[in-house]
Formats: C-alpha cells, sequence, structure tokens
C-alpha cells in the first residue's frame, strides 16, 4: 500500500488474537489527516481502523497510544494498539472475525464512508440512538432484536445522564408518532423515583402505590406472592415450627377455596403453598390469633373460655377469658404454635396504609370466604394488554423494607404468565416484553443469600431470551449488582463513571476486549457513552440523543443559586405534618383534618395549598 494514500495509518507489526498492534506512519507526526475536505484527528483512543483483507475489510478501535523505542519506525516509535471487532464485506457488516490480519498488513483511517458502510443499514431491527463522539453526522443504530433478547444494562453515575438515556432508548424503540414505529412495543419499567411519569406521558399507562390524579393505582395481591416471600414480609422471622404453622393454615384455605370456586387449569391434586389462589389474609391472621389465644373450662378442658368473638373484617381479635394459674381453669391451650409477636406484626402490616396496595389489593383483595372480585387475568391485562407500548409501574412511595419483595413478585408474576403462556398468542415469543429495572442495585445485590427479586431477575437473564423476556438493568453502582446479571447483559451502554469498582465490573462485563476504552469512563461528557455488545455494530463512544427538554425525566438536580435567591414565601408546615402522615405527597390539610385526594379525582390538589 503506497503511503500516500491520504487514508494510510500504519502498519501491523504484532497480532495477538483479535489485539493488534500497529506502528504509525511518519507521515501522522501532527495527529491529523486532511481527506477529501474532512480532518481527521488519528491514533485516538476510540477512534475506528480499518486494515483491508483482499474482498474484506476487517475493522477495529483504537484502545491504547503511546511511544516506544522497541519499534523500530520512521515515526520515532509511535504505536496504537487496535482490538478488531467485525469485518465488511462490500457494504454487509458483521461482528466477529473469519480471518486475522498478518505482520506489514496496511492500517487505515476509518472514513465517513466507511462509517456509513457499518451504521447506514435500514430496517425495523435498527434504532438510532444518537450520533458518533467523533463524527455527528453518523448516526449511531442498534439492533433492537439483540438490545432485547440478549438483555442490556445502562451504567452510570449520579448526574451522568443514565435516566435521560433510558428514556431516549425507550422513545427509540417505541418510535410514537414516526412511520415505521413500533406500536405494538411491550415495555415495562419499574420507575423507583417517579422520574419518567412526565417523561414517557404520551405513550405509556402509569400505576403508581400513591397514585395521584391521572394515575392508576399499583395493586399487588398478597396472595400471588411465593408464600415465603409474604411470610417474610408480614410475621418477620420464623423458625421452621412457625414457618409450618402458617403454610398450614395458607394451604388449608387455597384448598377450600379452590374447592369451592372455578379456578380452571388447576387440579386440586396439585395445589401447593405457592399456588397463586385466593385466601383472606385476614381470616387467616383470625383463625391463627383465636387458636393461640384460646383458653378452656371444663372437666376435658374442651369448652373454649370465649367472652366476645372479635371481627376478622376489622382485625379485631376474639377475647377469651384468663388463664389461671390453679386447677379450676380457664386453662391455656397446650397446641398452641407460640407465634403471637408474629401475628401482632402480621396485624400491624395490615394496619399499615403504606402497605395497603399489597395487602389490600382493591378488586384483587379477597372477601373473608376467599372470593374475589377480579382474577390475575385482569391484573396482566392492566399491565401487559392495553394500548400503550410502555406500562410505568412508579414504585417511589413504596416503603424501602417491601421494595426487594415487591419487585420479586411482580417480574415472578409477569414472568410465570408468559413462561407458561409461552404457546399463545399473548405470551413473549409472538409478543416480546422488555423489562426495564430503574435503580436494580437497590434489589439486584450479590448478596449470597438471594433475594426475591435477584432470583426472578437471574432466571430471566439465563432463561428469557427463550421465551420473548428481555432485561434491561439500569444503575449507578455497577459494583453492588449480582454479578451473574450482569455478566448475561449482552449489550452495555457505560456512561460517566468515576468509581474504581464500579469501572472494573463494567470492563469485567463488557463482552468485547476494551480495556483502554474503559479507562475513558471518568471523562465522559454528560449523555455520552461507550457501546458495546451484540446490539452494537462496533463498540462506540456515542452521544446520546436527548429527548425535548418538555420529554425528559424529573432527574435533575434542584437549582439551589436559584431557590435561595428568591424571596421567601409564606410557608406552612402543617401541610408537611399532613402529608407525612397521609403518606401521600399531594396530601392537603382543610379544617376537618387531613384530605386523601381519591384516584379518579381530576382536580388539581394544589388549589387547597
Amino acid at each position: 500500500m503506497s503511503a500516500k494514500d491520504p487514508t494510510f495509518l500504519g502498519l501491523v507489526v504484532s497480532v495477538s488474537g483479535p489485539t493488534v498492534t500497529v506502528s504509525l506512519a511518519e507521515s501522522l507526526a501532527s495527529g491529523i489527516a486532511l481527506i477529501d475536505g474532512h480532518m481527521y484527528r488519528v491514533a485516538q483512543v476510540g477512534g475506528f481502523v480499518r486494515i483491508p483483507q483482499g474482498y474484506q475489510d476487517l475493522f477495529g478501535i483504537v484502545s491504547e497510544v503511546g511511544a516506544s523505542a522497541d519499534l523500530k519506525s520512521p515515526s520515532g516509535g509511535r504505536w496504537m494498539r487496535v482490538e478488531l471487532a467485525g469485518e465488511a464485506l462490500g457494504n454487509n457488516f458483521e461482528r466477529g472475525l473469519s480471518q486475522l490480519p498478518s505482520i506489514n498488513d496496511a492500517v487505515h483511517i476509518v472514513t465517513e464512508a466507511d462509517l456509513k458502510r457499518i451504521y447506514g443499514s435500514e430496517g425495523l431491527d435498527q434504532i438510532a440512538i444518537g450520533t458518533l463522539s467523533s463524527s455527528e453526522s453518523i448516526t449511531v443504530k442498534l439492533s433492537l432484536d439483540a438490545l432485547v433478547t440478549k438483555h442490556s444494562a445502562v451504567l452510570g453515575s449520579t448526574g451522568s445522564g443514565k435516566s435521560t438515556t433510558v428514556a431516549s432508548l425507550l422513545r427509540s424503540i417505541v418510535r410514537p408518532n414516526q412511520q415505521g414505529g413500533a406500536p405494538a412495543s411491550r415495555i415495562l419499567l419499574l420507575d423507583l423515583h417517579g422520574e419518567y411519569t412526565h417523561a414517557l406521558a404520551d405513550f405509556a399507562r402509569v400505576y403508581s402505590a400513591t397514585p395521584q390524579p391521572g394515575e392508576r393505582p399499583l395493586f399487588v395481591p398478597y396472595w400471588a406472592l411465593q408464600s415465603k416471600d409474604l411470610l417474610d414480609f408480614v410475621a418477620g422471622g420464623l423458625n421452621e415450627n412457625q414457618e409450618i404453622a402458617f403454610s398450614d393454615k395458607i394451604q388449608e384455605m387455597k384448598a377450600a377455596v379452590l374447592a369451592a370456586g372455578n379456578f380452571p387449569g388447576l387440579d386440586p391434586q396439585s395445589l401447593t403453598v405457592d399456588s397463586p389462589v385466593p385466601f383472606s389474609i385476614k381470616q387467616c391472621w383470625y383463625d391463627l390469633v383465636d387458636f393461640e389465644m384460646r383458653t378452656f373450662n371444663g372437666p376435658q378442658r374442651d369448652q373454649p373460655a370465649l367472652e366476645s368473638a372479635g371481627d376478622p373484617a376489622t382485625l379485631t381479635a376474639p377475647k377469651y377469658t384468663p388463664a389461671a394459674m390453679g386447677s379450676a381453669g380457664p386453662f391455656l391451650n397446650q397446641q398452641a404454635k407460640g407465634i403471637r409477636r408474629q401475628l401482632n406484626l402480621m396485624r400491624s402490616r395490615l394496619l399499615d396504609h403504606r402497605f395497603d396496595f399489597i395487602l389490600h389489593p382493591g378488586p384483587w383483595e379477597p372477601a373473608l370466604n376467599g372470593t374475589v372480585p377480579l382474577d390475575l387475568d385482569r391484573l396482566l391485562d392492566d399491565w401487559l394488554g392495553h394500548e400503550k407500548p410502555v406500562t410505568i409501574l412508579d414504585l417511589s412511595g413504596v416503603p424501602s423494607s417491601v421494595l426487594t419483595t415487591l419487585v420479586g413478585s411482580i417480574l415472578r408474576i409477569v414472568y410465570e404468565a408468559l413462561y407458561w403462556s409461552r404457546e399463545k398468542t399473548e405470551g413473549g415469543i409472538h409478543r416480546p416484553l422488555l423489562v426495564v429495572m430503574e435503580e436494580a442495585h437497590r434489589y439486584l445485590t450479590g448478596a449470597k443469600d438471594d433475594g426475591p427479586a435477584a432470583d426472578v431477575v437471574k432466571r430471566i437473564a439465563k432463561e428469557g431470551r427463550k421465551y420473548g423476556i428481555g432485561a434491561m438493568v439500569v444503575s449507578q453502582r455497577p459494583a453492588e449488582v449480582d454479578e451473574t446479571i450482569l455478566s448475561q447483559c449482552g449489550t452495555i451502554l457505560a456512561l460517566r463513571l468515576s468509581n474504581p469498582d464500579d469501572r472494573a465490573r463494567v470492563k469485567g462485563a463488557l463482552p468485547d476486549n476494551l480495556g483502554g476504552l474503559v479507562d475513558l469512563l471518568p471523562v465522559l461528557r454528560t449523555g455520552e457513552a461507550i457501546v458495546a455488545g451484540e446490539a452494537a455494530r462496533l463498540p462506540v463512544r456515542c452521544r446520546v440523543a436527548l429527548p425535548r427538554p418538555e420529554q425528559r425525566p424529573k432527574s435533575s438536580d434542584p437549582k439551589v443559586s436559584e431557590a435561595w435567591a428568591n424571596k421567601r414565601i409564606a410557608e406552612g408546615y402543617d401541610r408537611v405534618v399532613a402529608s407525612w402522615r397521609a403518606q401521600r405527597t399531594f396530601a392537603v390539610t382543610r379544617d376537618l383534618g387531613i384530605v386523601r385526594f381519591p384516584v379518579e379525582d381530576t382536580t388539581d390538589s394544589q388549589g387547597d395549598k
């Protein structure tokens, strides 16, 4: 190759697998090349190179540059290290390599024309997410199929543009109001801070544990949870005998409901304590507390000393004559299980309004006999079957003590439903689902004892691809996310990361050998990402397209200087306490006390402030 070719960079001097070392030409001492009127900076970490191999061209990304006296070249020992990533035959580019270069093969600058060969393909599978940082005229596209089915992760420190990137990605996938959009998309977004309601309002339905006007209430029926998760939440720590006492009672109640009702597909012989069959947790509490508190009279100690019956509907315990120490009675129930403390916790949980969305799930709350107005089919239809392509589950009002259990339960309900319906048109194979998990480090930790959320997400990460269920993990602390889950993410979008532990985890999770590129993570600009993996044609440094200001998540920092410079206005801290007590951010005070706005109320709550 003639060194007069303006795209000529240098020659290959060593090959070690996909890693190639290139000796730079003397003509590039200035670090700048002028080609067809365009100026290119050469030998830049993150830049692309092309190595012709007959009819094919190999493409790679620069991961390291340097100068060494060991390389005897006219350029004074200037060199760069390149990680090969793919090859092109004509205009057909694909990841992977069918051959490797040889010593003294020529290496060339990748021009805009070359980049268009790589990123210029069209089709439903290609979604535009932004532009190359080094060439804003080149649109970066990702494979939608690979992004969803082979999972992905969006990682970046606070303030790096993570939430905006996720909103931009979802908008690129759905492409609302565009020709060739994806109106049948099915995306479930777990929003832990309530950031996306405003940003995606034009194509999303919102469910919230603390619904504001215009939002729908989020209900997760407790009877659809795994019994262990439910008991850990409502009864606290249980030893083996105590857990058996609760489980046997729940099994007995579910069996009675199944015998009395019609639940297609469920054989009574295959009923387990984990089967999603409704039962009344109030009646369960009442029956167990009645058994624990019971005292007896009579010579055979078989006549209950009941004074008042109580009421399971109001969580009023029965009252028995206290046991006496002598031989006259009343006598204690010798069969009691010793679960009074756990039953007291269960009652306090049932009375705590913060947990209404799970323990009093609206039309999915069973009556005392176990009958429910609505079954799980209506719940799944609400979450996955409506006309909007995105469902946002706003978990910002969920107490942290139940967050892991709740996320695990939601994902388990969705995964089990789509897994078992995989041969039906509602299943994930015929209509795939993308689950976006914000703040994943809060419930997908790498602890030895897997929580309910980590357990089900591992199943999605390992098996979801076969059943049309994809995961997008979003986190500001990748070092705290379970390593198994992160390693299954085929596409990584890494924004600015300054913590060395987080960078090390990203480096280990990247599907391409890009050690030098990872070192750029601390100096990326806001909204800029290194994109690598299955969905990307080449590992690339990309400037993610920003949505319009009114379509960005509400995740920006408060404007301290402006807020503190304004004149103070009248403040009423009675409203603060009202919201605190009501566990509602929009509660207000009136003469009659705290007002809780009903879900269907569309009036502006600001009017009473």
